[in-house]
């Protein structure tokens, strides 16, 4: 392995993953289906269950879309490769609170899972060098705090809605900045 400074190993991730957009829009679709799912006649605590029932396409709709978008997971030799990873695993430490919020308050639990999933975006703003993710961790988690502070519980859907656009906004933030990457010097 050749020795490279930690910005040329960021950059061959930026440039062979693609600054993650198969997950960012895997994260999107997956929360319009929330979305959609904080619609139906069910109870909170049932709407929540169904949703942590429906995250697990999330990896296998961002290995579709890795290979239709020809990102790559793996970056061999790059020691910081992992760290994409370990970066992902880092929310499921809040998790003990979500089930908190699960059991003592289902209403809420979807705001929860907003914030928390929004807030995991921030340290992928300096993994990939990329602004986007720091403003869409900030958007997120004050957005859908906002939201519910602001609507009814019978409107929560419209927090994994917003969670969604976010997705899909910064999705298109991405796309245009690797655009500007690829035709970097």
């Amino acid at each position: 392995m050749s020795k490279k400074n930690l910005g040329d190993l960021k950059l061959e991730i930026q440039l062979q993953a693609k600054n993650g957009i198969d997950f960012i829009l895997s994260a999107g679709i997956l929360w319009l289906i929330i979305s959609y799912i904080w619609t139906l006649e069910y109870t909170s605590y049932d709407r929540s269950i169904f949703t942590f029932i429906i995250g697990v396409i999330l990896l296998p709709l961002a290995f579709g879309l890795s290979k239709v978008l020809k990102t790559n997971w793996k970056v061999k030799d790059n020691p910081l490769q992992p760290l994409g990873l370990w970066l992902n695993f880092a929310q499921l430490i809040y998790f003990p609170f979500l089930i908190f919020i699960l059991i003592k308050y289902p209403d809420y639990f979807i705001m929860a899972y907003a914030i928390i999933t929004g807030a995991h975006l921030f340290p992928y703003a300096w993994f990939y060098d990329e602004f986007g993710y720091a403003v869409c961790a900030l958007l997120i988690s004050v957005g859908t705090l906002l939201i519910t502070l602001n609507v009814s519980v019978k409107k929560i859907w419209a927090v994994p809605l917003f969670t969604s656009a976010m997705f899909f906004l910064l999705a298109w933030w991405i796309i245009i900045r690797n655009k500007k990457l690829v035709k970097k010097p």
